[in-house]
């Protein structure tokens, strides 16, 4: 299980989709190094449950599973080594799962509905998803209005253009994104090049106050 103070202080966290676990660990020492401890990799490769496995060995590192999307895929999760699940959308089996591993989930909600399911299952830290097509901050500020408890994640169109409009909102947890991981960045094994866009995100980050 994660603190969400944690990700409160990391601010940003990747979004990882790796096909190749060999690039795991040098990827996540090149975030760590530009000031992202937290990374989130996700399961839309058949690489991931490796990948989770091997960042999770790197020091400082604090990984968590993405894109899952069913119990069995929080399973292979938790027996990686990831500390928190992040889903797309929301799912009562996932939630159930979770609590039984003794992982905090982060469901993709994008409607008031969701919103009210996650808030019956115990869950208050939640993913907004499609953020930039569900409304942005815009939308953030409507939702806190009837559902102050909730703390959001957004991810979803997130970048270096409107990273602080979102972090300025004190409702947000931490934004998700992957602009500090161009592909060919990744392709060519060009880590410093990620450290660089890493240091850039987070110096930003921390130029914000929520």
């Amino acid at each position: 299980m994660v603190d969400v103070a944690l990700l409160r202080e990391a601010r940003i966290i990747p979004v990882v989709a790796l096909h190749d676990a060999a690039d795991a660990v040098p990827l996540a020492r090149a975030l760590l190094a530009g000031g992202l401890p937290v990374i989130e990799v996700t399961f839309r490769t058949a690489a991931a449950a490796e990948a989770i496995r091997q960042m999770a060995t790197v020091p400082g590192v604090v990984v968590g599973a993405g894109t899952v999307i069913d119990a069995q895929q929080a399973r292979l999760a938790a027996a990686a080594g990831a500390r928190f699940l992040v889903s797309p959308g929301l799912l009562a089996e996932v939630a159930e799962q979770a609590r039984t591993l003794g992982l905090t989930l982060f469901p993709g909600v994008s409607t008031g509905s969701e919103i009210m399911q996650a808030l019956s299952l115990g869950l208050t830290g939640l993913k907004l998803f499609p953020a930039g097509i569900v409304g942005g901050p815009a939308a953030i500020k409507a939702f806190s209005g009837p559902f102050p408890q909730v703390g959001f994640i957004p991810t979803g169109g997130v970048n270096e253009a409107n990273l602080a409009d979102y972090l300025a909102l004190p409702q947000v947890i931490a934004v998700g994104g992957t602009w500090m991981l161009p592909g060919d960045a990744v392709a060519d094994k060009d880590w410093h090049r990620i450290v660089r866009l890493a240091k850039a995100a987070i110096t930003k980050a921390k130029e914000v106050r929520a």
